[in-house]
């Protein structure tokens, strides 16, 4: 049976099973600490009985800097999937379904305008699993990801940022129909 709860540090060491997936970004030790310690309620890990993480997810809410405000990349307060991963033998099962929603729950509780998230391009999967959770592509990063799982010859990859409004957002200010026909360079990105 899956449980579900606040990540804590002891799970860094738990974590290898679901991050092995190639599309799975790992990070250093100190990066996961400051996630715990700014956002706890959007830090949630998925246990099996015997303790193994199933899968994690970790966020934040921000707004970009004041200074940005006059910009058309301006991004008011909001939430950010920073990462979404489930071991490869738990997949398929709604655990990643049940952490986004505990992620949503804790973004609409700090009033936030939206969710957003940066997926690849090639990460078909998941785009389509973002799509049946009410996410659209709001736009193209162009070369966000500085290698390319398809073609280890390219410079980058592409990412989509994905959007989905919270209550907040009663006019659907922030998500658009037409997302993959508006590119940005990663600089236009806070």
């Amino acid at each position: 049976m899956t449980s579900f709860r606040a990540f804590t540090p002891a799970d860094l060491n738990r974590f290898a099973k679901c991050n092995l997936d190639p599309l799975t970004e790992t990070y250093d030790i100190g990066f996961y600490l400051q996630y715990y310690a700014k956002w706890p309620s959007l830090f949630q890990v998925a246990v099996d009985d015997k303790g193994n993480i199933l899968g994690y997810i970790m966020g934040k809410t921000e707004s970009s800097p004041d200074y940005f405000k006059r910009s058309e990349h301006y991004l008011p307060w909001h939430a950010h999937i920073t990462a979404l991963t489930v071991a490869p033998e738990a997949r398929r099962l709604g655990i990643g379904k049940i952490l986004t929603e505990k992620l949503e729950a804790g973004a609409e509780a700090a009033d936030t305008w939206f969710i957003d998230l940066f997926v690849r391009k090639s990460n078909e999967k998941a785009i389509k699993f973002y799509e049946s959770m009410g996410y659209s592509v709001y736009r193209v990063v162009k070369d966000y990801y500085g290698d390319n799982v398809s073609d280890p010859t390219a410079n980058g990859e592409d990412a989509y940022d994905m959007r989905k409004p919270t209550k907040r957002d009663k006019t659907l200010k922030h998500i658009r129909d037409d997302g993959r026909n508006h590119e940005v360079q990663p600089e236009d990105v806070f």
